[in-house]
This record gives C-alpha cells, sequence and structure tokens, in this order.
C-alpha cells in the first residue's frame, strides 16, 4: 500500500481516485500532480513503482498544496478565530447551529442533533 503524506491510498483503485482520499486533494488536483509527475491517471495505485511514489510527494511539495494536518489545523485555527472575535459565524459554531445561512425551524438535524420534545409532547 502506497503511504503518501501519511496516508494509506487504496490500491485497488486509480490512482486519480485514490489520491483524493488524501484531505485537501481533489479531483482536479489529483489530475494535475499526475500530469506534473508524468503517471499515466488510468494506472492502479498497487502498480505504482517507488520512483512514482517519490515523484507524487516532490510534485505535492512542488505545487505548494496544504493538505491532511496542515490543512485541518488551519481550518481549526480560521474557526477558532471567528469564535474569539464574536463573529457572527462564530457564534453559531460555539452553538452547533448551521453557518452559511440555512433554515433552521424545519430541517438542519445534522447540526442541532436529535430533535427533543419541549412541554407536553412525549409521556
Amino acid at each position: 500500500m502506497a503511504r503518501i503524506v501519511g496516508v494509506d491510498i487504496p490500491r485497488n483503485k486509480k490512482i486519480i481516485y485514490s489520491l483524493r482520499y488524501i484531505h485537501g486533494i481533489g479531483l482536479a488536483n489529483a489530475k494535475s500532480l499526475c500530469e506534473k509527475s508524468n503517471i499515466d491517471p488510468d494506472i492502479r495505485a498497487q502498480d505504482l513503482t517507488d520512483e512514482q511514489v517519490v515523484s507524487l510527494r516532490n510534485a505535492i511539495a512542488d505545487l505548494g498544496l496544504k493538505v491532511e494536518g496542515e490543512l485541518r489545523s488551519e481550518v481549526a485555527m480560521n474557526i477558532k478565530r471567528l469564535k474569539d472575535i464574536a463573529a457572527y459565524k462564530g457564534l453559531r459554531h460555539r452553538r452547533g447551529l448551521p453557518v452559511n445561512g440555512q433554515r433552521t425551524k424545519t430541517n438542519a438535524r445534522t447540526r442541532k442533533g436529535k430533535k427533543r420534545t419541549i412541554g407536553l409532547g412525549k409521556n
């Protein structure tokens, strides 16, 4: 199993889809990485040679992509900054409500959690 940027990518998938298991790399970045490192996008991840894996690692470094831990910490710091300055989006994060203007009268169950009845609901 190839290990790139601390992530074991799936072996039996094509390399452009396997690279997407790395946080911060989508389909467009995966295609550009394959192109930059001269790897056929249709090759399976298990068929990569060690030189190709090294060239993929170098291509990620050359493009200056923030991936995995660095990207996760940057996103977390952005959210923390919004909370600290008491911006509206930060308050929504703090309360566990939808952040980007979605309705909450109905829906939003993923952010709000299980529905709790108040008053004389179920006995």
